[in-house]
């Protein structure tokens, strides 16, 4: 509720309705005076922060420690006290790709570099160290070295034996060549990088990658409502359930993976710098923990038996992990020929 003075007049500002109270019935605006100063204006800032901040920690507290809590409090209408799971989804996303992004970023020291487009016999010594440190993480190498190392990955991506796609066609036309449609798509991308990188496969993975990667919350944004109605399938004959209870069900479970996905990529990280391999064994608990925590929150969500509720667990997981798979296969394919 804001502390400026309330209206003498009770007609609406925002729809018009007479105000009965303090708040429009309509709409639900305070009938309050318009014009604030400027400490007011922070005042009500800072207000509505402490406001999001309280129950974003309330339903944080409640969403770890009481799996399948928050999507029932929803389904039974007590809300007033948690931020909306909508709200809470965009804010926790945003954190764990804007981590994400920051920890998984593709390595482009060395695929940057084309060397085939480099004449190594005409390099002085100190352009000679620099290239090999830069793509053998600081230890120098030799011209041979790096001939070698290029030639290792200097491959293409596909139909190497053809030059160009007039080349391709022409063997087509002829008959020489009988491929169908699919190994012709790929076949042309195929001669499309190899122009393209010059052969460089590592320069073209990279790219690819990348491009996966700026894919990941599309995909995790597609994967939700297919997991919900995953979920309403399982539990059809349960008619007090509606799908959006289910989609609730998904975003909080959602929410709390970014969360636990969040310490997995500082370890990930730690263990980069250090190489320690006990990191290793902490991660598999946590991922652990994100399964454990799904079989507890659906069992405290849908109030069924142990039994009922690790059948429907493992059909769950079976059936998400095959849509997984081919979304995320669609994924590839499409950053692969966007390229």
């Amino acid at each position: 509720m804001s502390h400026l003075p309330q209206r003498k007049e009770k007609n609406c500002l925002n729809c018009g309705t007479t105000v009965i109270g303090k708040y429009c019935h309509v709409c639900g605006q305070e009938n309050i005076e318009p014009k604030e100063s400027v400490w007011q204006l922070f005042s009500h800032f800072f207000s509505d922060i402490t406001h999001f901040d309280g129950k974003f920690f309330t339903s944080l507290k409640d969403l770890v420690l009481r799996p399948g809590f928050l999507s029932k409090e929803y389904m039974n209408g007590r809300r007033a006290a948690y931020l909306n799971p909508i709200r809470m989804y965009l804010f926790t996303s945003f954190i764990f790709f804007l981590v994400f992004f920051s920890f998984f970023r593709v390595d482009e020291s060395i695929v940057k570099i084309q060397v085939n487009s480099i004449n190594l016999d005409n390099i002085d010594s100190a352009q000679l160290k620099e290239l090999s440190e830069e793509i053998n993480n600081g230890v120098p190498l030799t011209k041979e070295q790096i001939r070698k190392r290029y030639d290792s990955t200097a491959i293409s991506f596909a139909a190497e034996k053809y030059k160009s796609k007039k080349e391709y066609d022409s063997l087509l036309k002829t008959g020489q060549v009988r491929d169908n449609w699919i190994k012709r798509m790929f076949t042309y991308k195929g001669i499309q990088l190899n122009k393209k990188y010059r052969n460089n496969k590592s320069l073209g993975i990279a790219e690819i990658i990348g491009k996966i990667q700026h894919t990941i919350p599309q995909m995790l944004f597609v994967l939700l409502p297919l997991f919900a109605l995953l979920l309403k399938l399982l539990y059809i004959r349960r008619k007090n359930f509606y799908y959006t209870d289910h989609a609730v069900f998904t975003i909080h479970f959602y929410i709390f993976i970014f969360l636990a996905m969040l310490p997995i990529f500082a370890l990930i990280k730690i263990q980069g710098n250090t190489g320690a391999n006990w990191i290793n064994y902490v991660n598999l608990v946590l991922i652990a923990g994100v399964f454990f925590y799904l079989y507890k929150a659906m069992r405290n969500f849908y109030k069924q038996s142990r039994g009922k509720t690790v059948l429907k667990y493992l059909l769950l997981l079976i059936s998400f992990a095959s849509l997984f798979i081919v979304v995320f296969t669609g994924l590839i394919l499409i950053s692969f020929f966007e390229i």
